[in-house]
């Protein structure tokens, strides 16, 4: 139930004046910096998927809001199509993820748990990703935004108040025990409800049902992969590709490090060809037993697999944030793929720092 629920929740974020609101602060809070129209970019990423778990979604709502933006200060295209594509897939790993979700169901570990450990490698990756932006950003010729005013700021704050209370409402009541995260998706919808349509007046009754019916056409496509999934992975497993995966990496004889750096490459050449819940689904039964033999947390494991799956929502062939890209922005993959490159780059280097550091998954796990 916490899928539907917070994929009815990032609709209702993305349509009912919330996302734009977070945006504007992010703008009055960056002054300007240079390159503030790129950070805002990532840091409203990582808000947003905050409220809602999805990277289509967070593609989509952010990225109609900020890619005219950074074309008209200067960005260019392959820049600002690469950036909106890939920032997006930061919500398949910022709490709260539908994909740890499903993981917690599949290799039967505590959600909250998972929720907690994606909080670290989430801002992480929001910081390599910055760290890149200023490197563009020192070498192009970008228009600037306003200076920082503390006026302006105050004035975006006061706007952005209920947009604000979103993650500090699911992810605090979580994290307190006050509610599950099923019960949080669930006040997430309401909410959106709420502040969309009492408190913004940005959406009205026919609206809501609008959002309510994509909203179950996206959760009815989401439960066909689940359910196919388990039919698939039942074909496998008779199959014995369970047991030759398995007994290939073994026959390998590698250290822990060895093991974490197969069962990544295999992950990302997964993640280029079946979307994220297929893969989930399917190898975590797999892969969860082979780095349990070699001493690998399985919440550590869960962040690794979700952050290399997360990579899948914006690498060719099949990247879904590709797809969405391309249908906001009539985006051809001639014109989407270059600007992809440097931000895999920049991936990979978070996701090497997220394998080879367990703590950066699991202090927070341990304070709680």
């Amino acid at each position: 139930l916490a899928v539907p629920f917070f994929i009815f929740a990032g609709e209702l974020i993305g349509r009912g004046g919330i996302a734009v609101r977070l945006v504007r602060w992010f703008v009055a809070m960056f002054g300007a910096i240079r390159g503030s129209l790129a950070y805002v970019t990532v840091a409203s990423c990582e808000l947003f998927g905050a409220m809602s778990g999805s990277s289509p979604a967070t593609v989509a709502a952010i990225g109609r809001l900020m890619y005219p933006a950074l074309r008209e200060r200067g960005y260019d295209e392959k820049f600002s199509l690469g950036l909106v594509t890939s920032t997006g897939a930061i919500a398949t790993v910022i709490p709260p993820s539908i994909l740890m979700i499903i993981y917690g169901a599949s290799a039967e570990q505590s959600v909250a748990k998972l929720f907690i450990g994606g909080i670290v490698p989430g801002l992480l990756i929001g910081a390599v990703m910055a760290i890149y932006i200023a490197w563009y950003a020192s070498r192009a010729t970008l228009q600037v935004t306003e200076p920082f005013q503390w006026r302006t700021f105050g004035r975006a704050t006061v706007d952005a108040t209920w947009a604000l209370g979103v993650p500090l409402i699911i992810l605090g009541g979580i994290y307190t025990g006050i509610f599950t995260p099923t019960e949080a998706a669930g006040i997430a919808a309401v909410y959106g409800i709420l502040a969309g349509a009492l408190i913004y007046g940005d959406i009205g009754p026919r609206d809501i049902w609008q959002i309510a019916v994509n909203s179950a056409l996206v959760t009815a496509q989401l439960m066909i992969i689940v359910a196919a999934s388990g039919v698939f992975s039942w074909i496998l497993t008779i199959s014995g590709v369970p047991a030759f995966l398995t007994d290939t990496i073994q026959a390998l004889d590698a250290p822990r490090w060895g093991v974490l750096l197969a069962v990544n490459i295999l992950l990302i050449i997964v993640g280029c060809l079946i979307d994220p819940t297929s893969a989930t689904l399917v190898l975590t039964p797999l892969l969860l037993p082979l780095v349990k033999t070699v001493g690998v947390d399985p919440i550590h494991f869960g962040i690794v697999l979700t952050v290399n799956l997360s990579m899948g929502m914006f690498t060719p062939p099949f990247g879904l944030n590709i797809f969405m890209a391309q249908s906001l922005f009539g985006a051809s993959t001639s014109r989407l793929y270059p600007g992809l490159v440097p931000f895999i780059g920049a991936q990979l280097v978070a996701l090497a720092l997220i394998t080879y550091i367990p703590e950066l998954s699991l202090w927070l796990t341990r304070l709680i």
